[in-house]
Formats: C-alpha cells, sequence, structure tokens
C-alpha cells in the first residue's frame, strides 16, 4: 500500500505546476526514494545541471556529499535505501549577486510532509543547508552553529552545511568537522543503511 501511494505521490509532485511561473527554466520536480529508503537528504534546490538530468546530487556538491557520507555512487542512488528530496523541487533560477536563489517557498509546505509520512522506512535524516535546518529545526545563529550542535538534533536529524565549494574554506578553518562530525556521520549513516 505505501509503495503504490508513494508511486501516486510522485507522480502529483512531477506532475506539479504551481510556481512554474516563477522558474526560467521550468518546471522539472526532483525527489527520489521509496517505502524502504531508510536515509532521506533534504537539500535545498536543484541546480542546473541536476535540472538538466534529472538526476539529484548529480554534480560537484553530490561529490562531496557522497565523499562525506562514505558512499559509493551506486550505495547514494540506491532508492530502496536512500530518500532524496530538496527543500525546493524545481532549479530557481539565478540570483543576480551570484548564486542560486533559494528554493521555491511553496514546496515543502504543499509536500514534505506527505513524503515523510510515505517514506516508512527512515531511520535518519539529513539537513544539508540552512534552508532545511531552519525548517526542520528551527535553528538560529546560522548554519555553522547548527551543525556544529548536530548531536542536538540526534537521532532523527543530522545537520550538515551544504557540500559546495564555498564551504571549503570553511571545513578548513573548523578541523573538528573532519576530525569529530564526519566519523560520527559515516558510522550513522552505514548504520541505517
Amino acid at each position: 500500500m505505501a509503495a503504490t501511494s508513494l508511486a501516486g505521490l510522485f507522480e502529483e509532485v512531477r506532475a506539479c505546476r504551481r510556481c512554474a511561473a516563477h522558474l526560467p527554466l521550468g518546471p522539472r520536480p526532483v525527489v527520489r526514494g521509496s517505502a524502504t529508503s531508510r536515509l532521506l537528504i533534504i537539500g535545498q534546490a536543484p541546480g542546473t545541471k541536476v535540472h538538466a538530468s534529472g538526476i539529484p546530487w548529480d554534480d560537484r556538491s553530490g561529490q562531496r556529499l557522497r565523499s562525506w557520507l562514505g558512499l559509493s555512487a551506486e550505495t547514494f542512488y540506491d532508492e530502496a535505501r536512500v530518500a532524496i528530496m530538496p527543500m525546493g523541487f524545481c532549479y530557481p533560477g539565478r540570483d543576480p549577486n551570484g548564486g542560486d536563489l533559494p528554493p521555491r517557498p511553496e514546496c515543502a509546505p504543499i509536500w514534505h510532509d506527505r513524503l515523510r509520512s510515505a517514506f516508512v522506512g527512515i531511520r535518519l535524516t539529513l539537513l544539508v543547508g540552512g534552508y532545511a535546518q531552519r525548517h526542520y529545526l528551527k535553528s538560529g545563529g546560522g548554519v555553522a552553529a547548527t551543525v556544529a550542535r548536530f548531536a542536538e538534533g540526534l537521532p532523527d536529524f543530522f545537520p550538515l552545511p551544504h557540500p559546495s565549494w564555498r564551504t571549503t574554506a570553511w571545513e578548513a578553518a573548523n578541523p573538528w568537522f573532519a576530525a569529530q562530525l564526519l566519523p560520527e556521520l559515516r558510522r550513522r549513516v552505514a548504520d541505517c543503511l
């Protein structure tokens, strides 16, 4: 029953056109997973490469995230084990000041509760970036502070910075991330898969 309802829910999500007028490349909702998925990754929004491929985290940020998690691409993209949904399901466009625009605000209120209810096997949810962390943890103080307090979200939520090139300097300036957080992250990911 859950698999059938999840398949129907995916069809609804992928047919969504609610914010089409705001999307420069048009709607192409990106979400994946199954009722048996044990790890849920909630990111920000697809970039242009992911919009083109339809495959979440199909870019350098995805390579870095998989490295942080200690997962091969094969395991990461195994929907029986890993579900992936962003805060905004479609590419939101480019910010004139650099980077991408924030995720569209319509998606999470419409789809997240329904999808999370259908992902019945989830044991751990990774909150990648500030948008997911503010939504689920109601966190204040910014991403760095939330990630530093990662244990507060456990056992259900594990906050991470966005794995873009912009976090390279932050990671170098915060050696505890590699020394303490990443081993704990990898252990918990391995345990739930």
